[in-house]
């Protein structure tokens, strides 16, 4: 195989490329603006001179957003070059992902809206669990 060969082979590696483009374009734009992701999450929106001394929201955000950039990277690399092994590794981390983002809305540490994150975490961790297990039962 061509070491320069980049493409989606397969159902698992397309629920890996598109999860990871996602989570490429939500960090992007909270690198942009914080704000944006803010307010898709369901978090209050309060204007960046009226926040406190000592209130690291921006900061949390910033950094969260660089993590989702670089995540979604790799995702889309691992995607592009088949690396099945990574593809195994994220199902049951994402299912981890999924409960602790479900239960922090659920025991209203975060909004409701929130329950989204879980929630797309959840269904692609299913979707590339999915594609794995027909794949390989296809063999």
């Amino acid at each position: 195989m061509n070491r320069f060969s980049l493409r989606v082979r397969d159902a698992s590696g397309w629920t890996m490329f598109i999860f990871g483009a996602l989570a490429f374009l939500l960090g992007s734009a909270g690198l942009i603006n914080a704000d944006i992701l803010l307010q898709l999450l369901g978090f209050e929106v309060i204007d960046r001179s009226t926040r406190a001394p000592g209130d690291y929201t921006l900061v949390f955000m910033t950094a969260s957003s660089m993590a989702s950039f670089n995540m979604g990277a790799y995702y889309m690399l691992a995607a592009l070059k088949n690396v099945k092994s990574f593809y195994y590794w994220t199902v049951p981390f994402r299912l981890v992902t999924c409960t602790v983002f479900t239960l922090a809305a659920i025991n209203e540490i975060a909004p409701m809206r929130f329950i989204g994150v879980g929630v797309w975490e959840g269904i692609g961790a299913l979707a590339t669990g999915l594609a794995l297990f027909m794949e390989k039962k296809g063999s």
